[in-house]
């Protein structure tokens, strides 16, 4: 501190500053927790309180779950917390029952990682984190339910995620009822004959191995042999999104290949339809929609048969079902199960020299191919490259339509992700069949009319030529013709021709696949399934739940040569014989099972905890029917329920997001919620950004220890670069909230990130801004308190006309911006406010401090409460009304209007903006100007457009 701050310090020790802010907002916290201000109640239970505050309109407002880092926060993350809060205090304030919480996402790599690192314990480090993230949190003076939070590892809470799971475990989805029924429904129709079993045997034939195997084909959550990225450098299966371009995986840089392991998967295809078209009725910003609706990827078309001798057929779906006969090839993924059927022992006759690859025989060049395709990625294998690869399997298929033996190819650009994972290939239309027919001699038919001057002969052909304007050309057989017909009635005609002869029928397809939900990780939530001796999986019964995760020695997976593909996970928890090995009774006498050893993904735990927000403390059922209905139910204008405000950032558009609403709708079809979407509205905020600056090798170096000279940068005496990116502690440039609560006080902090610019616009964050705010605060200070004495200077006289219109216009504004959630604007008002008492000098009407402490309750709690208590109330801030502005000083006292004459200005009228078309025309034409411009001369026309504009037209 220097001397001349001591001396104005000493000269005015009432003054705010930092260290007067942390005083008060340490009482004002400490207050809030110790009274439960921000206690929501509910209608019934345990958190049921005042029957009036419930019978309010009620608010719940949500985060994005936090997930405990190690780091703790910086700057960036609190935007939306202090958002969120800002709005959920608006709300209290005209009169809603608020709902607003936080918890913790607590399992995921992490803090597995760490423990593998370190020896710690993931619970201990992830808790340790917790509470450093509380502490942090609760200095910025966020008004949470604290009665509410929980964490995800905590085991009352994954008892439930548990729960959820045999709930979708147990349940099959009705395509005729268009919902979710449980699994015993569908056994009972089995056990009947209603529906007959896919090799139409009785229900009672079938042993128990054959009876799972068909429950498998339809439960919600079911296991498989499922293509997973596995690296074995790393020991663990990873998510696309964890594997670069060049198909190696983003941490260690270990290779990545394409494996089969049995998986457990939710069938979230079921909901593909109801997904998409239920985005219609939620207030999402549409971008987000967008991305929902791609991922989900619907598309119409056909699903054609392709013949194959001694093995059956090639089932692929088409959107140009049109072309079909100008399908010269087919193409198998190189994982797709029918491949090892239909490859012949040798290579058939005459086969091309460029089809085999240079191998000896079918077998040998799959397996060749099949391990250079296992070590891409699908980004990579999807990648418009020039060079097409694959290999003949020595099979042929027949075309439906032509009779054509056309000749089965694998190749990575067909993936089993998408549609069948086998497409037919027209390749004159179809730019990468086109490349793939080139680079392997492969035959071309033209079929869709050019409507350039490429000619009829695709071998002359540049590129695939595609059109859906264009007629169809050389596609008629003895039975059909869709010569000279448009794409649209084409593709009609062939779908009928092949529904009749069996060999397709229309169909829809979806982007989508199932949800992979299995992870070889320890830090996850344990299955609730067991395995019996004969490998059949069996739910544990709810009287089991939670299963708790044991304590294991070692929480790394074990890791192999990282280039040997022909290696399997093992899992923390399969290394825990006395935990996996077990003997239960599970209603028939004790046996002996085996647990499942893979753990939840990540995403478990967040599927759901908007709910557990509502009865966090309920050990008897999920969520109580009338707290749910309370909070989530229908209503107007939510048809489907859910959360009335969702803030977080938009890189969770699709799998959270996606994921979550599956899990809604099946719980709601299953009859154990009211909600069938979880967050009605979706607001995403923008990003804090910050500077990074890197020396001469690109080496990030500490943002704070950079000095600007003459329009350029230097770190210790060498120039850096400097360009805006990301705020982190890789990047050197993070700023910590409690580096700003310590200098200049949380409500500053708070103000400075609701000022910086509209909410979900991304913005650079600069330390030497934040003063301004601190600065309006001390102002709002000193016009209600004497900074020598302490006291309050508001007087109770009746405020002079400027000061109760600029009251009003600013109570009127900043009410509408909080509501809209334009901090930034609402703060530019109050400012405006400010600056204005602040000129009018003299002390204020206690009338105008009052509603000036209300205004800025939301903002800055702390201070308003604050100054609250010094203006003589007792009640805390956080409840009272906001302040309602009087609407006739709202609206401006005079507008000027311009009146033209011949288009050119003539007079300005300072008039009522209130007043009619005819008043104002009469006063434009008497005012002395504006007739001596008309010099006599008559009037053809007058055009008014009050207040602002009158326009005269000499005759």
């Amino acid at each position: 501190m220097s001397e001349t701050n001591t001396a104005a310090e000493v000269a005015a020790p009432h003054r705010y500053t930092a260290a007067m802010a942390a005083d008060i907002e340490a009482r004002w916290q400490d207050f809030w927790d110790a009274e439960g201000t921000y206690e929501a109640p509910n209608p019934t239970g345990d958190l049921a309180g005042d029957p009036a505050l419930a019978a309010r309109p009620k608010k719940f407002i949500m985060d994005m779950f936090p997930y405990p880092s190690g780091s703790g926060l910086h700057v960036g993350h609190p935007l939306g917390y202090i958002a969120t809060d800002v709005y959920a205090r608006h709300q209290r304030m005209t009169g809603h029952n608020v709902l607003h919480t936080l918890g913790f996402d607590a399992f995921g790599l992490p803090a597995e990682q760490y423990a593998v690192q370190t020896g710690t314990h993931p619970r201990i480090s992830t808790e340790a984190n917790m509470e450093n993230m509380k502490a942090q949190l609760r200095r910025l003076g966020l008004g949470h339910d604290k009665r509410r939070s929980f964490a995800t590892i905590d085991a009352e809470y994954y008892k439930w995620t548990q729960w959820i799971f045999l709930q979708i475990f147990n349940s099959w989805y009705d395509t005729e009822a268009g919902r979710a029924r449980p699994i015993a429904e569908l056994v009972a129709q089995f056990e009947s004959g209603e529906r007959a079993t896919p090799d139409g045997r009785a229900w009672a034939a079938l042993d128990a191995g054959e009876r799972a195997d068909v429950l498998g084909q339809y439960r919600l959550a079911y296991a498989s042999d499922a293509p997973v990225n596995w690296s074995p450098g790393l020991g663990t299966v990873l998510a696309n999104e964890e594997v670069t371009a060049d198909g190696r995986s983003e941490r260690g840089n270990f290779p990545v290949f394409k494996a089969k392991l049995r998986q457990w998967n939710m069938r979230i295809t079921a909901y593909a339809d109801r997904l998409l078209d239920d985005l219609d009725g939620l207030d999402w910003p549409e971008a987000i929609k967008l991305q929902q609706r791609n991922w989900i990827g619907r598309s119409e078309g056909a699903r054609v048969d392709f013949p194959v001798d001694g093995a059956g057929g090639i089932t692929v779906f088409t959107t140009r079902q049109d072309t079909l006969f100008g399908a010269t090839y087919m193409v198998l993924a190189p994982e797709h199960d029918l491949v090892e059927r239909i490859i012949p022992a040798a290579w058939p006759e005459g086969t091309h020299p460029v089809w085999t690859g240079g191998h000896a025989s079918p077998a040998e060049a799959v397996t060749a191919y099949r391990k250079q395709a296992a070590a891409k990625s699908d980004v990579e294998r999807q990648a418009e490259a020039k060079d097409k690869t694959g290999v003949f399997t020595g099979a042929y298929a027949t075309n439906p339509v032509s009779g054509e033996k056309v000749p089965v190819f694998i190749a990575d650009y067909v993936l089993m992700g998408y549609g069948t994972g086998a497409i037919m290939a027209v390749p004159a239309h179809d730019s990468r069949d086109f490349a793939f027919a080139r680079a392997f001699e492969l035959p071309m038919r033209c079929v869709v009319e050019p409507s350039d001057d490429r000619g009829a002969d695709p071998s002359t052909w540049g590129d695939a030529f595609s059109s859906y304007e264009a007629k169809l050309v050389n596609s008629a057989n003895d039975e059909v013709s869709l010569d000279g017909l448009g794409v649209v009635d084409a593709k009609a005609r062939i779908t009928e021709w092949l529904r009749e002869h069996g060999v397709g029928e229309g169909t829809v397809n979806f982007r989508l696949r199932d949800w992979l939900f299995s992870r070889q990780r320890y830090w996850g939530e344990p299955f609730p399934i067991v395995y019996d001796e004969e490998g059949i999986a069996h739910p544990l019964p709810e009287s089991m739940l939670p299963l708790e995760l044991p304590e294991v020695e070692d929480y790394s997976p074990r890791t192999f040569d990282p280039d040997d593909a022909d290696t399997q996970p093992e899992t923390p928890l399969s290394r825990n014989a006395d935990w996996v090995n077990v003997t239960l009774d599970l209603g028939d006498g004790p046996k002996k099972y085996r647990r499942e050893t893979n753990t939840m993904p990540n995403w478990a735990g967040s599927c759901w905890y908007e709910l557990r927000y509502l009865d966090p403390n309920n050990e008897r059922r999920l969520v109580d029917p009338e707290v749910e209905q309370y909070w989530m139910g229908p209503r107007d204008g939510q048809p489907a329920g859910g959360v009335d405000l969702y803030i977080g950032g938009a890189e969770h558009a699709v799998l959270h997001l996606l994921y979550a609403r599956f899990w809604s709708k099946v719980l709601h079809d299953l009859g154990h919620i009211s909600s069938s979407e979880p967050f009605h509205k979706l607001y995403n905020q923008g990003m804090i950004q910050a500077f990074v600056y890197r020396d001469s090798r690109g080496i990030a170096v500490p943002a704070a220890e950079v000095e600007e000279r003459d329009g350029a940068y230097y770190h210790q005496g060498e120039k850096v670069s400097r360009v805006l990116g990301k705020m982190g502690k890789s990047l050197k440039n993070a700023v910590t909230p409690d580096e700003i609560c310590g200098e200049y006080g949380a409500d500053t902090l708070r103000l400075y990130e609701m000022a910086m610019g509209p909410l979900d616009v991304s913005r650079p964050w600069d330390t030497r801004a934040v003063v301004g705010q601190f600065r309006l605060l001390q102002r709002l200070w000193r016009n209600i308190v004497d900074e020598e004495t302490g006291e309050v200077t508001v007087v109770d006289t009746e405020p002079d006309e400027d000061t109760l219109r600029a009251l009003h216009k600013a109570i009127d504004g900043v009410g509408q911006d909080m509501a809209g959630m334009r901090f930034n604007t609402a703060i530019a008002k109050v400012t405006e406010l400010n600056n204005h008492l602040t000129k009018a000098g003299g002390p204020l009407a206690r009338s105008v401090a009052e509603r000036l402490v209300l205004l800025v309750a939301p903002l800055a709690p702390h201070v308003a409460e604050e100054l609250w208590r010094r203006l003589g109330h007792s009640g805390s801030v956080v409840h009272q009304d906001f302040p309602v502005a009087d609407p006739s000083y709202v609206v401006d006292e005079t507008v000027t209007c311009v009146v033209q004459v011949k288009g050119k200005v003539r007079a300005r009228l300072e008039i009522s903006p209130s007043i009619s078309d005819e008043e104002l025309e009469a006063l434009a034409l008497a005012d002395e100007n504006v007739v001596a411009a008309l010099g006599g001369a008559g009037i053809r026309k007058v055009i008014v457009r009050a207040p602002k504009l009158v326009n005269i037209v000499p005759a």
